[in-house]
């Protein structure tokens, strides 16, 4: 009779890659994150000949991270990103307690104004956009939300009788409440009826589970199919989730803006490089300009600091802080 030597196996321990995965689910980060941070992780190993990290010191991180800029020619937004995916690295999956790490040197980040659109160049991208482009990009215009704020949104996040938008897990993983604005109520409404009717569809084949986080699945194992979970914005098609393998629906994706926002730009003849997001330092701005103080507006778009706010005094409708040229009183 064979004995069952299993038990006496040594267990093997996971990729290292996997561990980085695992940590950044445990702590909840997003798919973009997630993705990020793997790709610089795996860029730094392979860099060094695909030595393990523990092997490596400070030495290489600074020659690593001064390779990203002199040979790579990356931004410093980009080489800061890929010290941090480093840093959570050592930090978080190795539990290694590097102090040099802290002191790798920063890129320095330029202070560049955020670009901004004045209400008639909003009039005519938003003129150029028709369904739920449109809604979505009057949305990020209305009421200051991020892109993926937006995306995001579900159906229970609306309030219509108090005209308010609850916005869940904002950049910090911070809650706030903004405006819904009164003039897209009506349309809102109009397009939820849509997505309950493909919600219903979806539940008749077999699907209509939507994603829940946090574990909110497990305790409570219907939510998934409620109404009140669904995505307001849902994909046209129904995917494969790419961490968990599940066939559902997921939300419209970012690009599809993106892509749907440039468009309109070019089509109005506009030399501002508007993305989705200029929407929100537009409503910032044209906000201050219409009197509302700067605490209100740091409310609203869920700043932690006050200063972050501040930028957008620089982009006024008056130029140079609100000081006119001595020239116009000649």
């Amino acid at each position: 009779m064979m004995q069952n030597t299993s038990e006496n196996l040594p267990v093997q321990e996971p990729r290292l890659l996997d561990q980085v995965r695992g940590k950044i689910r445990l702590k909840h980060y997003s798919i973009r994150t997630e993705q990020a941070y793997t790709d610089w992780i795996k860029r730094f190993i392979l860099h060094f000949g695909k030595k393990h990290p523990r092997t490596l010191g400070a030495i290489e991180v600074e020659q690593f991270l001064t390779y990203l800029a002199v040979k790579k020619q990356v931004s410093a937004s980009t080489q800061n990103q890929a010290k941090s995916a480093i840093l959570f690295l050592y930090k978080e999956v190795l539990a290694m307690q590097l102090p040099w790490l802290e002191n790798v040197e920063q890129a320095k980040t330029p202070k560049r104004l955020p670009v901004v659109l004045n209400r008639e160049e909003i009039q005519s991208i938003l003129s150029r956009l028709s369904g739920t482009h449109w809604l979505i990009a009057s949305l990020l215009y209305g009421t200051g939300m991020r892109i993926m704020e937006c995306l995001r949104l579900r159906v229970k996040d609306v309030d219509f009788k108090r005209h308010e938008i609850l916005i869940r897990d904002g950049k910090g993983f911070k809650d706030r409440v903004t405006m819904l604005p009164l003039t897209l109520a009506a349309s809102l409404q109009a397009h939820l009826t849509k997505v309950r009717d493909l919600h219903n569809n979806d539940l008749a084949q077999g699907f209509g589970a939507v994603y829940l986080p946090y574990a909110l699945e497990r305790k409570y194992p219907n939510a998934a199919k409620e109404w009140m979970w669904q995505y307001m914005f849902p994909a046209a098609k129904i995917s494969t989730d790419s961490r968990t393998q599940a066939v559902r629906r997921h939300h419209v994706q970012e690009q599809t803006i993106q892509r749907a926002v440039k468009q309109a730009v070019r089509d109005a003849g506009l030399t501002k490089p508007a993305t989705p997001h200029t929407f929100r330092h537009s409503f910032a701005t044209h906000l201050l300009e219409g009197g509302y103080d700067i605490r209100t507006v740091q409310e609203l778009l869920g700043h932690s600091d006050v200063s972050t706010t501040m930028i957008y005094t620089h982009v006024l409708n008056k130029g140079g802080r609100g000081v006119s040229s001595p020239l116009d009183h000649l």
